[in-house]
């Protein structure tokens, strides 16, 4: 007897979505935004590598990062303002 995973089902309804037009529409805003903040963390940024080692540091790291990036954003919103 073959039995499936618990979990198959849904999986079938995300790649069915994933792959239906809306879902492909969604992918590539997706690719767009979130996938490049992604590749400027590594290439800007220096994510590439942590400089540190433990949990905490390389947590630390990563938030420090994230906040680098959102306050470039802040100023180039501010900076089209006015």
């Amino acid at each position: 007897m073959i039995t499936r995973h618990v979990w198959e089902d849904h999986k079938e309804k995300v790649r069915q979505n994933r792959l239906s037009v809306s879902g492909k529409n969604l992918y590539k805003k997706r690719k767009e935004k979130i996938e490049r903040s992604f590749a400027d963390s590594k290439q800007l940024h220096g994510l590439r590598y942590c400089r540190l080692r433990g949990k905490r540091n390389v947590s630390e790291q990563v938030l420090l990062t994230a906040a680098c990036q959102n306050m470039k954003k802040i100023a180039t919103y501010l900076a089209k303002q006015g």
